[in-house]
């Protein structure tokens, strides 16, 4: 095999890579830690719900501490990503092929899926921890698993941890009073990396993936991903494509000018790595908003209405849009009006194409 003189080890940039630490989570990462000691204790403990932009470390966290949880708790752990599993049926039949009991090819009722999922739970007697990751693209199309999760674990003898992560802090707006109530879930925030703590990222990552690296890398890349959002897989992308060019160049270092060719496909990445954190709904405004018109918040959402397979109420169309504006694919300018303020909503002007 052909050995690279700028690589010493690709794998380090891949997205799924987990590193042996997670640097500036140690925060959450004792918060989720204190959760599940719990549920080692043999104690029932709240459910969570981890929140924020994408690409700050909320998936990663997860695995590292179920990772290290499972090493000494013997407790079981399932990490169900619902991109693949968007109905409340799909996920509880994976819950229950996890756990040993394959579900029958004609499909079950889900009725009869808890049915059998509590009696293998109580047979296996042990605790166990379920993470939904992009959980909004489950809940927004099929509540119901809300009220399917809690009624099982109210009827195991062992506790039952979940764990929800989500893009969209407002995912549980709608849900009934008391199926949230019956959830008690306790909020997680990840919160963006400031400058010095994406250096750092990417300082620990440069020094594993590459065999030497030219001073002022690492503020580059951090300062490029700030600027597309703080999703360190952008970082990630553009370090693996400078080094690709740092290769043709048959450089034995990568330099900071190999890193500012590799900058000008970020802003596709970026686009792709969007796609993959928006709702159906928020599609649909987005696809009205591609003409380039600006809308009245309220104009908006009547258009958003008449296209959308399922409208959502007002309340819950108003977080929609606060989640685009935070990932920076629209503007939402408040303006005052005879009632008072409203927003005039556009697509955000950004090189994307």
């Amino acid at each position: 095999m052909e050995t690279s003189s700028v690589f010493k080890n690709e794998k380090i940039l891949s997205y799924e890579y987990l590193p042996d630490m997670l640097p500036h989570r140690e925060g959450q990462i004792q918060m989720l830690s204190m959760h599940l000691n719990k549920l080692a204790d043999g104690k029932r403990t709240q459910n969570v719900f981890i929140f924020g932009g994408p690409g700050i470390g909320k998936t990663a966290s997860i695995k590292f501490v179920f990772r290290e949880f499972e090493n000494f708790s013997g407790i079981k752990t399932l990490y169900i990503n619902c991109w693949e599993y968007t109905t409340a049926t799909s996920v509880l039949s994976k819950i229950t092929q996890e756990i040993g009991y394959p579900v029958s090819r004609r499909g079950w009722p889900k009725d009869e899926i808890v049915e059998k999922l509590v009696e293998t739970f109580n047979k296996v007697n042990k605790s166990m921890v379920i993470c939904l990751d992009e959980a909004d693209q489950l809940i927004y199309k099929d509540s119901s698993v809300l009220y399917d999760l809690t009624r099982m674990g109210q009827q195991l003898k062992e506790p039952l941890m979940l764990i929800f992560i989500s893009n969209d802090p407002h995912i549980f707006s709608d849900t009934e009073p008391r199926v949230k109530s019956s959830l008690n879930i306790d909020g997680i925030e990840f919160k963006q990396y400031t400058i010095n703590e994406m250096k750092d990222i990417i300082k620990q990552r440069t020094k594993n993936a590459f065999f030497s690296v030219e001073a002022g890398v690492d503020l580059l890349i951090a300062n490029t991903v700030l600027n597309y959002g703080s999703d360190i897989r952008v970082g990630l992308d553009c370090l693996l494509k400078a080094g690709r060019v740092a290769e043709e160049e048959g450089s034995d270092i990568l330099k900071t000018s190999h890193v500012k060719q590799s900058v000008i496909n970020l802003k596709r990445v970026k686009q792709e790595l969007l796609k993959e954190k928006i709702t159906d709904n928020e599609r649909t405004i987005m696809e009205i908003l591609e003409i380039g018109k600006e809308y009245v918040s309220s104009e908006l959402y009547l258009e958003y209405s008449k296209r959308a397979k399922n409208a959502v109420t007002e309340r819950m169309f108003t977080n929609y849009i606060d989640h685009l504006e935070q990932l920076k694919l629209v503007n939402a300018k408040r303006k005052e009006g005879v009632h008072g303020f409203t927003r005039i909503i556009s697509k955000a002007v950004q090189d994307l194409k």
